[in-house]
């Protein structure tokens, strides 16, 4: 038996050529765990897929991967969809995936989760960026679909509740692939030409394809980015997209913006008008205390006789005078009586009496006291102080009596 010869390249494309016309092979659906993920700048994904006791090698063109709504991780179950042929270079088999969806939940929810993650871990839902909204918005740009309800209820609301504010609508498409590039330039244009001081951003409700547009990274980024507040109304109260996250207030419904942009005209002016009550009766009640306080004032005495106050301190101040007059009076009598009492002590013990009764001293020339007839000695020259005058005397004879 002849073996036929072909050469390595021949085989290879023989593989492929039976493979490719196989039609289990043309279009099948693989169930597997991703490893060695790798997104080369080409834009084209590689990984293996595997199970428990097997891999096959898997490439994803960067056609078919701009399709998908989240991104491939390591350890992801997924179900590969594409299929299976041989690269005749390498004369390996791989899976040529066309779509990829992830286990357990749809890839719209898979790439909710994964890019609310990743925003969230950049910070771009911190509450530290939340700008406050103006509390009398005088202009409000709204960026939604012209022809849906929402701007309807949107408008509608703010015409009841506050007609003061002016309305500017900038009409994009809220659904599709065209629906995040508009939004997107809707809110950079609001920025760029400050046309508002206030934005409400959103559509009416849907599936979560039909409020896609709203989870778009683009549009959360954009809205982080405004300078001027915005206000998130995706769907129905229950729905929530990134937008919500990422907008400075989230509201429930597009009517709930239109309530959470501006007051009630109507309630504020009943509360204005509760304040004005309550401000009268508190003027009121006001002057009639000071009235009180007047007609209690006037009724006293200093009020009605302003010269009582002035003639009766006279009094106090003349009693004050008499009483003081007095009792100088009795201590200048008392210090008067001292110093008589001291005068005549001292005059008793005054030697001018001694020599009143006819005695005399006599001194010597220094002025001291001759007490002893030793201290003295003949020719001596002595002053006798009289009663009357004093004498000069010389001592002729010592007479020393003991």
């Amino acid at each position: 038996m002849d073996n036929t010869v072909l050469s390595v390249t021949e085989l290879n494309n023989h593989i492929k050529d039976l493979l490719d016309g196989d039609y289990l092979l043309m279009n099948i659906a693989v169930k597997g765990e991703i490893s060695n993920y790798k997104l080369y700048p080409s834009g084209h994904h590689y990984f293996t897929l595997k199970d428990a006791e097997s891999s096959l090698r898997c490439v994803m063109f960067k056609g078919n991967a701009s399709k998908l709504r989240f991104t491939p991780e390591n350890g992801m179950g997924i179900t590969a969809v594409g299929r299976v042929s041989v690269f005749p270079r390498d004369g390996g088999y791989q899976l040529y995936c066309t779509d990829i969806l992830p286990e357990g939940t749809g890839d719209l929810h898979l790439a909710f989760e994964q890019l609310k993650d990743k925003l969230s871990k950049e910070g771009l839902f911190d509450a530290s960026h939340k700008k406050p909204l103006p509390k009398y918005p005088k202009t409000i740009a709204v960026i939604t679909s012209s022809a849906g309800a929402a701007v309807r209820d949107i408008i509608r609301v703010l015409g009841k509740r506050w007609p003061m504010s002016k309305v500017v609508i900038l009409a994009v498409r809220v659904q599709g692939v065209e629906a995040p590039p508009e939004i997107v330039g809707a809110l950079r244009y609001a920025n760029k030409y400050k046309l508002a001081d206030l934005i409400i951003t959103g559509r009416g409700g849907g599936s979560i394809e039909d409020l896609w547009a709203f989870n778009d990274e683009r549009v959360a980024r954009a809205i982080f980015e405004s300078e001027i507040p915005v206000i998130s109304a995706v769907g129905h109260e229950p729905d929530v997209t990134i937008a919500d996250y990422v907008a400075d207030l989230r509201a429930a419904t597009p009517s709930n913006a239109a309530e959470l942009a501006v007051p009630d005209e109507a309630e504020l002016r009943q509360s204005l008008a509760s304040m004005e009550v309550r401000t009268i009766q508190a003027i009121g009640k006001k002057l009639s205390d000071r009235k009180n306080r007047l007609n209690d004032l006037a009724s006293r005495r200093v009020m009605q006789n302003p010269t009582a106050y002035i003639d009766q301190k006279r009094l106090e101040l003349d009693s004050a005078e008499n009483a003081l007059t007095s009792r100088f009076e009795r201590l200048k009598n008392l210090k008067k009586q001292g110093y008589i009492r001291h005068a005549a002590s001292l005059d008793a013990l005054s030697p001018l009496k001694v020599l009143g009764r006819g005695y005399s001293i006599a001194s010597d020339d220094k002025g001291r006291a001759i007490i002893s007839a030793e201290s003295v000695k003949l020719g001596d020259k002595l002053k006798l102080s009289l009663s009357r005058g004093a004498l000069k005397c010389t001592v002729d004879e010592l007479i020393n009596n003991r």
